[in-house]
């Protein structure tokens, strides 16, 4: 398998939850809808995603040393993590900024 594939095997394989869970925040609460908070929501989820990337290459680099299946596992978590912590932060975030309006 090529490194870079391998490397980034945890963050493919979580696409798709990825994808649902990243529609699913940009969808709800369904009012108020505005331009500023489209924008908005678009960006905490590629900041997310890209936050989530560098962190499963940071944790695949930091296991090198324990075996392959290691590397994926950690990696995988703390991807998944990452992504989900930064999602739940922009929740919290977010319903104080609406309560705010």
């Amino acid at each position: 398998m090529s490194p870079t594939v391998e490397s980034a095997l945890a963050f493919i394989l979580f696409l798709p939850s990825f994808a649902i869970l990243g529609a699913l925040y940009c969808m709800f609460p369904r009012q108020p809808r505005s331009a500023w908070r489209t924008l908005a929501d678009l960006a905490v989820v590629l900041l997310s995603g890209a936050l989530s990337i560098a962190a499963m290459r940071w944790a695949f680099g930091m296991v090198a040393g324990e075996g392959r299946i290691w590397q994926q596992i950690v990696a995988t978590l703390l991807a998944y993590g990452v992504f989900l912590a930064l999602l739940t932060l922009a929740i919290f975030v977010r319903a104080r900024l609406l309560r705010a309006r």
